[in-house]
């Protein structure tokens, strides 16, 4: 996935309201940036950080500029824009780049199903084989070496993980995917010490036969690539 043009760096000042922040380019212009991230953003937002921004050509964007990766002061590489996962696996996918998850003849986003009323990221389908349901989960959080899954509680993850065993447990194919966007990253863990409702559902999940994967992503201003499959944790 590419950055086209190219991203541009400014230093972090602060962020606030969840969805701002407050950035001072190389030439000492302050911008205000959209931030796309509502997660807690935990190491991905010091202040002196390097941050890398698009420019849309929208005319009625109220903020033209979004926050796209981190580059920290400890030399990681992180994307904080949420919303570049499933573009990522999107075109992963479509160019075979994740063998679990290749030889489907469809691809469809944004599905509505379950008992909860979700949408599913992906919902692969072919003649040959069951269809396959895809929940693609941003990773961003590393702590004491380790990679974290959710950063903050999430009762919409929660969700997620009912409704993929519900799927499996129908005898269709269900996959957590959890998109690697940290260069510091090298295995992804359920964040127990943050949602431990989340670790338990995950672990009744894979019970109920969901499959867990995990991949990471190269990162740099001029885009993304999902690189190699990294071990996921009980």
């Amino acid at each position: 996935m590419n950055f086209t043009p190219p991203l541009r760096q400014a230093t972090l000042v602060k962020r606030y309201k969840r969805f701002l922040a407050d950035v001072i380019t190389p030439d000492g212009t302050e911008l205000t940036l959209h931030c796309a991230n509502t997660g807690a953003m935990t190491g991905c937002a010091t202040p002196g950080d390097t941050v890398w921004y698009s420019t849309s050509d929208s005319l009625t964007r109220k903020y033209p500029h979004s926050w796209e990766l981190t580059q920290t002061q400890q030399g990681h590489w992180i994307c904080v824009n949420t919303l570049r996962a499933n573009m990522l696996v999107k075109e992963a996918l479509l160019a075979g780049q994740i063998p679990e998850l290749s030889g489907y003849a469809d691809l469809q986003s944004e599905v509505k199903y379950g008992a909860e009323k979700s949408r599913i990221d992906f919902l692969l389908k072919a003649e040959d084989r069951v269809n396959c349901y895809i929940e693609v989960k941003s990773v961003t959080l590393l702590q004491q070496g380790k990679g974290y899954f959710p950063d903050a509680v999430t009762e919409r993850g929660q969700k997620h993980l009912r409704e993929l065993a519900k799927i499996a447990e129908n005898g269709e194919r269900a996959v957590l995917l959890f998109a690697v966007l940290h260069s510091g990253i090298e295995d992804v863990t359920p964040a127990r010490h943050i949602d431990a409702r989340y670790a338990e559902l995950m672990v009744q999940a894979r019970a109920s036969g969901v499959e867990v994967l995990a991949c990471k992503a190269s990162l740099s201003p001029e885009g993304l690539v999902v690189e190699r499959k990294l071990i996921v944790n009980a």
